[in-house]
């Protein structure tokens, strides 16, 4: 393996795990948007696999309420796991074509940072709504290896609490990266040597992860956010014009 693949990968994962341990999201984006500049993105999504279902299971389990979520986002995280499924079979594995996509996907996420739009879901809607968001996100999850589009603005306008809103991100990713695992062992694209990459870089993700959980009490959590999604909007729009350059 080429020594400067395996130091961009260290590096991709622990600055991956930092943003993590900082904000509770944005593993899958950072570590398939860094590593799609080297790797196709089938190959990065499968590194990510391990590191992502480990840390997702551990932030779902880590709140206190995850029963009242389960029951509450059940038909949208049932919606996501089908639309992945279903986005896999439709599409295959996270192609050249992805990248593009990859790209728009961050952008959007980046904007809507930004902008902070004032998004709110009225619980009479919740029913249709959300498993309306489950299939997009789970479709965007297969032909990118992204899940926090439309999943994480959805699950942010319901008005959970703090503690809540993190364990259902953990819940959401969760299931999210088990249909992609199950999405990519269909395309054959997850074997056993890509699995072992991805239980080793479960040690730089966790470096980052615990590093980012110090640095959330002595930074502004506004300061790092904006830089965050200006590195975001930097990365997408890459990634999205790099096929036309």
């Amino acid at each position: 393996m080429d020594p400067l693949l395996v130091l961009l990968g260290i590096a991709t994962f622990l600055v991956a795990g930092l943003v993590k341990g900082t904000l509770g999201l944005g593993l899958p984006t950072v570590a398939i948007g860094l590593l799609s500049l080297v790797v196709p993105p089938a190959t990065a999504a499968a590194v990510l696999m391990v590191p992502s279902l480990v840390t997702n299971v551990w932030q779902a389990l880590a709140g206190p309420a995850i029963r009242p979520l389960l029951a509450r986002l059940g038909p949208m995280l049932g919606a996501s796991a089908a639309g992945t499924l279903l986005g896999a079979w439709l599409f295959g594995a996270p192609g050249p074509a992805a990248v593009p996509l990859l790209g728009a996907a961050l952008i959007l996420y980046a904007l809507l940072g930004f902008f902070r739009l004032p998004l709110v879901v009225r619980p009479e809607t919740e029913p249709w709504l959300g498993p309306l968001a489950g299939l997009a996100t789970g479709l965007v999850t297969a032909a990118t290896g992204v899940f926090v589009i439309p999943a994480v603005p959805y699950l942010a306008a319901l008005g959970l609490s703090r503690d809540a809103l993190v364990q259902s991100l953990g819940l959401s990713f969760t299931v999210s990266t088990a249909a992609l695992g199950v999405g990519l062992l269909g395309a054959r694209v997850l074997d056993f040597w890509l699995l072992g990459v991805s239980v080793a870089a479960l040690l730089p993700t966790f470096a980052g992860v615990v590093a980012g959980q110090w640095l959330r009490g002595r930074v502004s959590a506004e300061t790092f956010r904006l830089g965050f999604l200006v590195g975001l909007l930097l990365l997408g729009a890459h990634l999205a014009l790099a096929r036309l350059l």
